[in-house]
């Protein structure tokens, strides 16, 4: 898979773009910890609270070191 290099945005890993995880999501302080946990244990990603699917995290796709632009929740690089 190829990708987009963009610099890393101007933002904590912990924290996603408003855009990817709004402010007011239901979950959103679940998602946020659960994201913490998986950043602190080194892991690429954690499996999502309400579909169950797997989502990288922000310090995952910084070491790939491009955007695949498919809209990851936790994408360093939007801006």
């Amino acid at each position: 898979m190829s990708g987009t290099r963009r610099p890393l945005a101007k933002r904590p890993l912990t924290e996603p773009h408003p855009s990817r995880l709004p402010l007011e999501h239901p979950e959103r302080e679940r998602i946020l910890a659960a994201h913490a946990a998986a950043l602190a244990a080194g892991d690429a990603g954690y499996r999502d609270l309400v579909t169950g699917l797997f989502v990288l995290t922000a310090g995952f796709l910084a070491r790939r070191g491009t955007c695949c632009d498919q809209g990851c929740r936790h994408c360093p690089y939007v801006t």
